[in-house]
This record gives C-alpha cells, sequence and structure tokens, in this order.
C-alpha cells in the first residue's frame, strides 16, 4: 500500500545538516511514511550521510550535476508516492508530531494544502527567536482558509506581511497530478510561492493551522552579499507569466494584487541594477543604471536610514542575521541548491 506521506528533502552541500533533517522526518509519529532524499550534485559528504541511515523508508536519489532545487523538488515528485507531499528543506527540521498533526486536520477539513506557522530559528541556536506569524504583524488564533488574493496581497517582496510563500504546506498528491503542478525548474530561488500559486489557481483548497511545527533554520549572513538581480528576474517574469493566464484575468482583485507585486519587484530590480554595480566598483555601469532609473536618489534616501541600521546591527553589534531578519523576510528565501 502506498504510504500516508511522502516527504521530499531536495539537498545541495549540506552535510552538516542533512542528518537532522532526515531523522526528524523518520521520527514523525506518523510512522506511514516515505523520505525522498534528491541530493543535487554535492561537493561534499551530503550524500554519504543521508545514505548512512538504515531505515528502509528512506530513499536517497543522487543526480550527476547540479540542476537547482525544483528540479531535484521535481524528480521527488515524480518517485513519490504518498498521499500527501510533505517538503523538508534538507538544513530545517520537523517538530515529531507534525505530520500527523497536518494530515489529520487536512483530511478533517478536507484541504488540498495545508501549512503551519514556521519556528524562526537561527544557525547554532537552540530556541527560536520568533514565528513567521509573530513577525508578520497578523493576528491568527484559528485554522483559516487562505485565497489566492490575500495569498499575494500579504507576500510583498521587501515588506512586511505573512509571507505564507515562505511556509511549507502538505500537499494532497492527488490535486498535484491532477492537474499537472510541478515546481517551475527555471526559478532558482523562493519556489515554494510559484508553486502555491499554482495550485491556488486551480482551485486548491488552502488552510493555514496557527501552531508551528516546522523549524525553519536561518543560517546567518548566508544570503547578505548573494545577488538579488536574478532572483528579481525571475519574479518579474514569473508575474507577467501568471498575468497572462485567461483565469487570472478574469480576477481583478488578483490582477491588482499580482501587478502590485510585480511594481514592487521593478522597483527593487532598478535600485539594485544601481546599487550592485556600485558595490563591485564599477562606478561606470552605476552611472549608466541611474540615468536610467532617475527615481534612484529618491529611493536611496528613503531607504537610507535602515541601511545605516543593519550595517551597524552587523559591522558594530556583530548580529549576523541583521540582513536576514523581518521585515526583509523575502531575503530567506532558501536557495537549498
Amino acid at each position: 500500500m502506498n504510504p500516508k506521506v511522502s516527504v521530499i528533502i531536495p539537498a545541495y552541500n549540506t552535510e552538516t545538516y542533512i542528518g537532522k533533517a532526515i531523522q526528524s522526518a523518520l521520527e514523525q509519529t506518523l510512522t506511514d511514511i516515505e523520505v525522498i532524499v534528491v541530493d543535487d550534485g554535492s561537493s561534499d559528504k551530503t550524500v554519504e550521510v543521508a545514505k548512512s541511515f538504515s531505515d528502509l523508508r528512506l530513499k536517497v536519489i543522487v543526480n550527476q550535476q547540479n540542476l537547482g532545487a525544483a528540479a531535484a523538488r521535481n524528480r521527488a515528485l515524480r518517485a513519490a508516492q504518498g498521499e500527501w507531499i510533505a517538503v523538508l528543506d534538507s538544513d530545517d527540521w520537523y517538530a515529531p508530531e507534525r505530520l500527523e498533526k497536518l494530515v489529520s486536520l487536512a483530511n478533517e477539513i478536507n484541504a488540498d494544502m495545508i501549512a503551519d506557522d514556521l519556528y524562526l530559528i537561527e544557525d547554532g541556536e537552540t530556541s527560536p527567536w520568533s514565528t513567521l506569524i509573530q513577525e508578520s504583524g497578523v493576528s491568527i488564533d484559528k485554522i483559516i482558509q487562505i485565497d489566492i488574493v490575500y495569498f499575494v496581497e500579504t507576500d510583498v517582496y521587501g515588506q512586511p506581511g505573512l509571507h505564507l510563500g515562505l511556509s511549507k504546506p502538505l500537499f494532497k498528491r492527488e490535486f498535484l497530478v491532477k492537474h499537472g503542478i510541478e515546481y517551475d525548474e527555471d526559478i532558482r530561488m523562493g519556489q515554494d510561492f510559484w508553486l502555491d500559486i499554482k495550485c491556488l489557481i486551480k482551485g486548491s483548497r488552502f488552510f493555514i493551522q496557527p501552531k508551528p511545527y516546522y523549524f525553519y533554520r536561518s543560517r546567518a549572513g548566508s544570503l547578505v552579499y548573494q545577488s538579488q538581480l536574478p532572483r528579481l528576474t525571475q519574479y518579474c517574469k514569473a508575474t507577467n507569466h501568471f498575468m497572462q493566464q485567461e483565469v487570472v484575468k478574469k480576477n481583478p482583485a488578483l490582477m491588482r494584487a499580482l501587478s502590485y507585486n510585480l511594481a514592487v519587484y521593478k522597483k527593487n530590480l532598478a535600485y539594485l541594477q544601481v546599487v550592485e554595480p556600485i558595490k563591485q566598483g564599477k562606478w561606470l555601469t552605476a552611472f549608466t543604471e541611474a540615468r536610467k532609473n532617475p527615481s534612484f536618489f529618491s529611493d536611496f534616501m528613503s531607504r537610507f536610514k535602515n541601511i545605516v541600521n543593519r550595517r551597524i546591527q552587523y559591522y558594530v553589534m556583530n548580529n549576523k542575521s541583521s540582513f536576514d531578519m523581518y521585515p526583509n523576510l523575502d531575503r530567506k528565501r532558501k536557495t537549498t541548491t
């Protein structure tokens, strides 16, 4: 018989963390599961650690080259046999009761997707510093259904909000198969948000349980120096793609929400196209981009206070998480592979 849940874990060079992730899945109170690890061409001992577990419920698939987190997840999806699909990043972990609690609730309320709150925990710490919902400023004290407009409106790049694109829902596999839904392999970062959008467009019943059972590890400072330009370029392309769909065009509220998100992406993209060359000492390129973007200087001044505060926190106060923490939760979207 097929397992109740397939836990899929894409992995790339996470030998230090993946053992905890796998162990947390195998030690779930819901034992009727399979765990599928897809190593995406790691050059460290990630595969060795994964294969060190003797549990027959664990399957390790190895990509010979790095294809990206979306491709790794899709390979796991195609191999999965469970009634439910649960995604676990290889540097995160589950509370022991997570799958049992969420599957039971999903069956009770006839959900196609169900997510919990996330514990936010810094690498090396023993306890979370907060949760996703607590940091959002939104008060949720009961199970609620999430519609697509609310999902988009509360997950705007670099702005405070619920940011459910960071959540890790369980997906009914039958729903994904029926609608041919997979991860977009052209998007290398933040794939969860776009998969959720695909499901919601197809009418998925998405609920959130405001209790946290997922531990979302922030590896301090890991994204500080990574370019956001490819991410924003991909986000603009993905948003435009969704806005061209007829089902979206027929939903004015959704079109407005996506249009707003697209405007925010473009504004940040234009800003970073000036800032990043400055950081690299490419002054001519920065000057050329600034001429294309006359609003750059006013945009820079509006950000100046936060820029100074983050650098004081990082360089003076030695707060290595200052670039990753809320309200810029979007910076934490994983680049697992």
